[in-house]
């Protein structure tokens, strides 16, 4: 399972420096992504994960408390923790 760790940072210029790894990583089963450092989550970047679990094998995210709490106050954490790799039509 490919690994992919997200900075503490993580707004839109973290989101474009990642978006070439991920997609790469995505065609390779099942994406791990460490997210277990995040302090800050932007938009893009819940969107780019958002899309990573849905898109191909899907992906499974280690969150850190931020992130988490940051998803719940969203509605988004079925979405992005529901402990499945990939939530999507057909899924």
């Amino acid at each position: 399972m490919p690994t992919i760790t997200l900075p503490a940072r993580c707004d839109r210029a973290a989101t474009e420096a990642l978006l070439p790894e991920m997609v790469a990583g995505l065609g390779s089963g099942v994406l791990h992504i460490n997210a277990r450092d995040c302090t800050q989550i932007g938009q893009a970047m819940l969107q780019l994960l958002i899309s990573a679990r849905r898109t191909g094998d899907g992906a499974v995210i280690d969150p850190s408390d931020a992130l988490r709490e940051t998803a719940r106050q969203l509605g988004l954490e079925a979405e992005l923790f529901d402990g499945t790799a990939r939530i999507g039509v057909g899924a």
